[in-house]
């Protein structure tokens, strides 16, 4: 019977109780110098469970993935930290060591970690050894979707979900009374169905069915349909809205992040690699041709506005600077031009960019004014790349999609990763973005030319 359940109630309470025990715990092994210590710690567990509730922090699913447990993390002990300094001025603690404290808190740091990553894993492993925890489901529906969901089921053992049986919409003998009879006839706990093909009368018989006898109702959206998209939910008093697109960076907070990381990162390039490497490139580049070590291009950004993008120059001096983009074996490109082009090194100057505030670090990547305006009249939802500042590198850049763009194909898939970028921004990202360039640059890049 263990097998059975849909959920361990145990789980969440259990998880709760192991990080209480850590942040009381741990105020025993640092010397913190606390008037009350029973007031403290009564302090700090009422406002880890409050925040706790606030951010979602117990929300793990079996389908979460690792980097939004990270930030969960990073957001519940940035708060955490908040809360656990400002005790000092709220209760007038002038003789807390305040190197005592950071102690203590980056040791509950660690420890949270780890213990939340041992039950993350330790479930996967019950999931996928003994078989337990697990979820037993029905799809709907035959589509690519639906079959790529089915191959999810199938092969992600970790997840908990055995898939049962799949119902097809089209076939004759379909009925959403023979789909019922077989959920309350093997106990299915989840029913998923592909939105394509159902009438709203259908969807609405499924809902009911599923609100009556407490099972869960996941629907699979239709390409063509405005479902497939990421979609921001509200209310306006009692009336729905679907927003069409959720844009993580422009919430305050999140913009405060980016910009502060942004200044922080760039900064560091500046001082401590282009201070010592600018000398070096442009002595070599005046060595080789005529004309300025930099090069100044118009490029769009943030809401379209234009600003002057900086690089080291790296072809002869030419009219069509601004009107051509380099193409393999560009007989422009000088042979310093190659190699800073091939190691990305041309690209350092937009660090500049970045700290005056017209660049981000990561971002979608800019493209000459001229082609902009070509891709805004083409190209779907290429206009959605400038709700959002433009990066010295980008999500696109890292799968693949960067360099000379020889077909529309190429503009649509860095379109396209872009969106994603912009829909599901975090700072783990970016951060993951960043090293892959670095690791892309060292190994060399096909279209780097």
């Amino acid at each position: 019977m263990f097998k059975q359940g849909r959920y361990s109630g145990l789980i969440k309470p259990i998880s709760y109780l192991l990080d209480l025990s850590i942040i009381v715990g741990c105020v025993f092994l640092f010397e913190i110098n606390i008037t009350n210590v029973y007031g403290f710690l009564i302090y700090v567990g009422l406002f880890w469970v409050i925040i706790a509730f606030t951010n979602h922090f117990y929300e793990i699913h079996r389908h979460t993935r690792i980097v939004q447990i990270l930030t969960l993390l990073f957001k519940q002990m940035l708060f955490f930290s908040i809360i656990l300094y400002a005790f000092i001025g709220l209760f007038k603690q002038p003789n807390i060591s305040r190197l005592e404290l950071g102690n203590y808190l980056l040791c509950t740091f660690i420890l949270v970690t780890f213990v939340k990553f041992l039950i993350y894993f330790l479930l996967n492993i019950y999931r996928s050894t003994l078989g337990g925890n697990f979820r037993s489901v029905i799809v709907i529906g035959n589509n690519e979707k639906t079959r790529q969901l089915i191959n999810i089921f199938n092969t992600r053992q970790d997840f908990g979900y055995k898939f049962q049986k799949q119902f097809t919409i089209k076939d004759d003998d379909f009925s959403l009374q023979k789909c019922f009879n077989y959920v309350i006839e093997n106990d299915i706990h989840e029913i998923y169905s592909s939105v394509a093909g159902l009438s709203n009368k259908q969807i609405n018989m499924l809902t009911d069915f599923a609100d009556n006898n407490l099972r869960e109702l996941k629907f699979i959206p239709d390409n063509k349909d405005i479902y497939s998209k990421k979609l921001k939910y509200e209310y306006y008093d009692y009336i729905p809205i679907l927003s069409l697109r959720s844009i993580p960076i422009q919430e305050p907070l999140n913009k405060i992040s980016k910009r502060v990381f942004d200044i922080l990162f760039s900064s560091c390039i500046i001082v401590f690699v282009l201070s010592w490497l600018t000398p070096i490139i442009a002595i070599l580049i005046k060595l080789e041709s005529k004309g300025p070590v930099f090069f100044k291009q118009s490029r769009n950004g943030f809401n379209y506005k234009e600003f002057d993008c900086f690089k080291f120059r790296s072809m002869t001096p030419n009219e069509n600077a601004h009107l051509n983009q380099a193409t393999k074996g560009d007989m422009r490109i000088t042979k310093m031009g190659a190699f800073i082009r091939k190691t990305s090194i041309d690209e350092l100057p937009q660090f500049f960019n970045v700290l005056f505030g017209d660049m981000s670090v990561v971002g979608p990547r800019p493209h000459m004014v001229s082609h902009t305006n070509m891709y805004a009249r083409k190209v779907d939802k290429f206009m959605v790349r400038h709700f959002v500042k433009p990066g010295i590198t980008g999500l696109a850049q890292v799968s693949g999609m960067r360099g000379e763009i020889e077909d529309d194909k190429d503009i649509i898939n860095r379109v396209k990763y872009d969106i994603f970028y912009i829909e599901n921004w975090s700072l783990l990202l970016d951060l993951k973005i960043i090293v892959q360039t670095f690791v892309n640059a060292l190994r060399g890049e096909e279209k780097a030319y």
